[in-house]
């Protein structure tokens, strides 16, 4: 039997290591599978959407992911951050696909934009779209009062224009129909998902995720003017999740937060005036006051009630200051009332400002301005609660027993005291008469006492 040599053990091993870690190499690179992250647009679209957007959109492109899936289910929202938007979409090295989901979800106005925008469109069967008209010509007066045969106004015209050739040009970029897109413009055109898939405006109808995931695999997209298929049959899907800032940006975007960190501002920083040196309310109310000047920043916002409500609040102030029995409170009031109504007074759908917020917020001041009166009243009815005035009539308690001249105990301070009567230690006297630093007194129970109560 030939028995193989050190050199042939090495000749033999050799080899089979290399295979062995193809083998592990080819297995490891296999079983990682392929990723889609998944991003949420629920409720308006703002710039903390964008900024959300984007991130999500550059973490897909990091970690190499097959797929970006943009769930959505929003009313409209700001053009400007819809517009930024759609430009890291087109930039995307990584396919999109926007979902118009759960079922009832809507995707309008600056939702529709965006949905063209992407690679991929898909809605569950109970969505619909549509409805792009801008928002500045929604409510025109110019439009309304105008006909067919009145041209309208040039800046309405531009406006016009430039949303009709903007969604035309995202239609065209994936073959979509551009004049059912540009009828969502200027007719405010909508369409339910099995409409939007007869009219060539969206690719597929899913009833979940996972339908969308089986019908797009192997379906092939245009990426840097390139094709590519998308592969979907094993895949991972992350949920992409808001940091601390965006979430922090979400919030004080909502107008009326604004609107409160405002009130809070000025509040804080008035007090910080007439407590110096109370340091928190100061510290306090310039952070809520610099928060609502960069939420102001981002919002569509009408100076006009910005202006009322910084006169509302001082003519409340005033009314602390020069008392007019309510006029400029109640004249305060209204001017806040009326000035937070047409302050996001813009039709944007999601950035409006409530009614019964703001009479809720009127109703506290009014509570406030009443309880205010009522205080000034009582200090007008008050004596005084220094110097003279609050001495005579205030009850002192004799120190000793004396007749004619003694000492007595008042407001923890001891007194030279006269009384026409003997006093007993301890026993409680009337003030009737302040004489330079001595007290003429009378007891509790004397008639000169009781006739001068």
């Amino acid at each position: 039997m030939e028995v193989l040599g050190p050199s042939s053990c090495r000749t033999f091993s050799i080899p089979a290591f290399l295979l062995l870690l193809a083998v592990f190499w080819s297995a490891l690179s296999t079983a990682a599978p392929t990723q889609v992250v998944e991003l949420e647009i629920d409720g308006p679209i703002g710039v903390a959407t964008a900024d959300y957007l984007s991130s999500g959109i550059e973490h897909a492109e990091d970690v190499g992911a097959e797929l970006i899936i943009i769930t959505m289910d929003t009313p409209g929202g700001l053009m400007k951050p819809m517009r930024e938007i759609v430009k890291d979409i087109l930039a995307s090295t990584v396919p999109v696909a926007a979902y118009v989901a759960p079922a009832g979800a809507r995707a309008d106005s600056a939702g529709t934009y965006i949905l063209l925008a992407c690679h991929i469109a898909a809605m569950t069967p109970t969505s619909h779209l549509g409805a792009a008209t801008p928002v500045p010509l929604v409510n025109s007066p110019a439009k309304k009062e105008s006909d067919d045969e009145t041209p309208a106004p040039a800046m309405e015209r531009k406006i016009m224009n430039d949303a009709v050739s903007y969604i035309r040009s995202l239609a065209d970029r994936h073959g979509r129909n551009a004049d059912w897109a540009e009828s969502a413009v200027t007719e405010a055109a909508t369409l339910t998902a099995r409409e939007a898939l007869d009219q060539n405006v969206i690719e597929f109808i899913a009833e979940n995720r996972e339908e969308l995931l089986a019908q797009v695999d192997g379906y092939e997209v245009e990426i840097a003017g390139a094709s590519r298929a998308i592969s979907t049959s094993d895949v991972v899907i992350e949920v992409f999740k808001a940091n601390w800032r965006i979430r922090l940006l979400t919030v004080i975007s909502n107008p009326e937060i604004v609107l409160l960190l405002g009130l809070i501002g000025l509040y804080g920083l008035m007090y910080e005036g007439w407590n110096p040196g109370a340091i928190v309310p100061g510290v306090v109310g310039a952070i809520c006051l610099l928060l609502a000047a960069y939420a102001l920043q981002v919002l569509p916002v009408n100076y006009a009630g910005l202006a009322l409500i910084i006169v509302g609040i001082a003519l409340m102030v005033a009314e602390a200051y020069a008392p007019s029995f309510g006029a400029l409170g109640l004249g305060g009031i209204a001017a806040f009332v009326f000035g937070a109504i047409i302050m996001f007074d813009s039709g944007v759908p999601g950035f409006g400002i409530s009614y019964a917020f703001v009479i809720g917020l009127g109703l506290g001041f009014a509570v406030l301005l009443i309880w205010l009166l009522g205080y000034l009243l009582k200090l007008r009815r008050r004596g005084a609660v220094t110097g003279k005035g609050s001495i005579v009539g205030g009850t002192a308690v004799a120190m000793e027993d004396f007749e004619g001249d003694g000492k007595v105990w008042l407001e923890g301070e001891a007194w030279h005291a006269r009384s026409r009567g003997a006093v007993a230690k301890n026993e409680q006297l009337i003030v009737t008469r302040l004489d330079g630093l001595t007290l003429e007194v009378e007891s509790v129970a004397s008639p000169e006492a009781t006739a001068s109560e």
